[in-house]
């Protein structure tokens, strides 16, 4: 039961955290000071944001569409803060221990374009509508190779439970773990732990499938160059053209929350999820050191450090690409879609249930 509220708690406080960091970043990536004026360093900057944002009139178009238009918001919200329930956080923390917990996230991940749309063609603003058009474009399209690799990890691992995944991926897993998967070797690194007990280093195709998941995840999240659905260089501002005040908010909340979403499912399918990344290596048993047996304090201080850790440094990453890559156009977005990724998603899910069939 408090799981769920630490995770929408730590939701809060990241979209405090990430605004600020990603204005700080941008300005660095490009020369420039960012917030400075409000607040030392400009750390008060976000606040008076949603002070002025809650002081705005909530207007509704006149001809728009009133209840889709004001209903929006709230079902983009709830569907990106709902999938943080079945996240674990530490060995013994979690939401939910669904056994589909993954085909549930899959489902929630995408939910957020119902919202999108209503907001688009709710507004009656033609903007607002090629904003959700594209989103819908995009977002279904790239579901395709996105869900490839998930399945990519579910049919390595043989569960759709998200704590048995990230149970298989540290030192205190029942399976047998190969260097690099490769069970001719010999190498047994079961009790090593660390990196080698990750998804990305247990399968030599997993590697390869994060990159395009990391890929698929910012389609989803609309993050540039992906930022389609609201490119304001060219439809203004996209699905929200029309929107103010809080309800404005709680779109800007909920993109910041999606990047928050799907870099917790990356951490955990592929990058060891609360598992420390230092291994046991002889005598210097920096595993055991860093990892906590599961129904310790210590335990699951570590696994919440480590997990937080690598989900943090995914949201850098995104930022990074931001402001490094400019916009693809509509074409080379859906080319990258169904003639590169697609395709390529294919091969390595074939490659995977090969590869469980010979080295297991």
């Amino acid at each position: 039961m408090l799981a769920l509220p630490l995770f929408l708690l730590i939701a809060s406080g990241f979209v405090v955290v990430g605004v600020y960091t990603e204005r700080k970043v941008s300005a660095f990536m490009q020369d420039r000071l960012g917030p400075m004026e409000t607040g030392k360093w400009g750390l008060l900057q976000l606040f008076a944001d949603l002070l002025k944002l809650l002081q705005k009139e909530d207007i509704v178009p006149t001809a728009a569409d009133r209840r889709l238009f004001l209903l929006a918001p709230a079902v983009i919200f709830a569907s990106v803060f709902a999938g943080f329930a079945v996240l674990p956080l530490t060995p013994d923390v979690q939401g939910s221990g669904a056994a589909v917990g993954v085909f549930y996230l899959m489902a929630i991940v995408s939910f957020d374009v119902v919202g999108i749309l209503m907001a688009g063609w709710g507004s009656n603003n033609k903007y607002s509508l090629f904003g959700a058009m594209r989103s819908v474009a995009q977002i279904i399209s790239y579901e395709i190779p996105l869900g490839l690799m998930i399945l990519c990890v579910a049919m390595i691992a043989q569960t759709l439970n998200l704590q048995e995944i990230s149970f298989q991926q540290g030192i205190y897993t029942t399976d047998t773990n190969y260097l690099f998967g490769l069970k001719f070797l010999g190498i047994d690194v079961t009790g090593w732990g660390g990196i080698f007990a990750w998804n990305v280093l247990r399968n030599p195709f997993l590697l390869i499938a994060y990159v395009i998941f990391f890929i698929c995840t910012l389609a989803e999240s609309n993050r540039a160059p992906f930022d389609l659905p609201e490119g304001e260089s060219e439809i203004v501002g996209g699905f929200h053209t029309e929107y103010s005040g809080m309800r404005f908010a709680l779109l800007y909340l909920s993109e910041y929350a999606m990047m928050l979403l799907v870099s917790f499912l990356g951490a955990v399918l592929f990058l060891g999820s609360w598992n420390t990344p230092l291994p046991n290596i002889g005598p210097v048993r920096l595993a055991d050191w860093t990892s906590g047996a599961p129904g310790t304090v210590w335990g699951n201080v570590t696994g919440a450090f480590w997990l937080l850790s690598k989900v943090f440094l995914a949201v850098l990453l995104q930022m990074w690409v931001r402001w490094t890559f400019p916009r693809i156009r509509v074409d080379q977005m859906m080319f990258l879609c169904w003639k590169v990724l697609t395709p390529a998603g294919l091969l390595l899910l074939l490659a995977s249930g090969i590869w469980r069939l010979l080295m297991v």
